[in-house]
């Protein structure tokens, strides 16, 4: 597993494949650990920096596998979740969360209405309009949003492998957990839309009538390239085929 940033400059958008021609859109909100130079670390430990807290260690080489394989364009956040969790909406607490699990963000604590417009406007409104721009010009009928969860939440360890997750729009997540796999995979765990995790799927997806599901894997199931190629392939065996029902249900 890298523990470093996956980009190395202030990138608030990352694109990849934009011509892709799968039908499918994916997303990765917590792809890099990157934190701009004047934030000064947040104030974080270099442990803290490179923990699951600050990003989703092997989302992003996974999502790129099923770019490639799904002939998908991709749109990633270049900065860490802790700078902005572009996977929440600029007036929750936890888009620039002054606590995560365990670890407390100095950087992010007792921000004003000025700092946290400022966040937004660098980080959430960037990467809210490429998707928006994306679906518009590839047209999907799927979004998919690739994470990964630490196996340890509290003290506590976590039996679930794979999440498929839904919010409103279950035709994406009903297919895929048809699919039978090696692993466990559970509806809605280790998280679920009662724990605010939906929102890109709601904005994105739901709101614009596209099939979506959120998919999150179990980290340490992510830690070498060969794991992260074969978690790949699974997810491809179970995103084919429900991509195949819903284009037959929608022809």
């Amino acid at each position: 597993m890298r523990n470093q940033s996956e980009t190395s400059q202030d990138t608030a958008v990352i694109v990849e494949n934009p011509m892709g021609q799968g039908g499918v859109l994916i997303l990765c909100e917590h792809a890099s650990n990157h934190i701009p130079e004047y934030l000064n670390g947040l104030g974080l430990s270099e442990a803290d920096r490179v923990s699951h807290a600050a990003w989703d260690p092997g989302a992003l080489p996974v999502a790129r596998m099923l770019s490639t394989g799904l002939d998908a364009p991709l749109v990633a956040s270049g900065i860490s979740r802790l700078v902005y969790d572009c996977n929440r909406p600029p007036e929750a607490p936890s888009a620039m969360p002054e606590k995560s699990e365990l670890i407390e963000v100095p950087g992010n604590r007792a921000l004003d209405q000025a700092e946290r417009d400022a966040r937004t406007k660098a980080y959430y409104e960037p990467f809210v309009e490429a998707v928006a721009k994306m679906t518009e010009a590839a047209q999907p009928k799927a979004i998919v949003t690739m994470h990964t969860f630490t196996p340890v939440y509290y003290g506590e360890p976590r039996r679930t492998e794979i999440g498929i997750l839904h919010d409103a729009d279950t035709r994406l997540a009903d297919a895929m957990l048809a699919v039978e796999t090696d692993h466990l995979v559970e509806r809605n765990e280790p998280y679920g839309p009662n724990d605010g995790v939906t929102h890109s799927l709601r904005i994105h997806g739901v709101e614009k009538g596209i099939a979506n599901v959120m998919i999150e894997v179990r980290n340490d199931l992510l830690e070498t390239e060969a794991q992260q190629t074969a978690m790949a392939e699974t997810l491809l065996t179970m995103l084919r085929p429900a991509l195949e029902q819903l284009e037959a249900h929608d022809a």
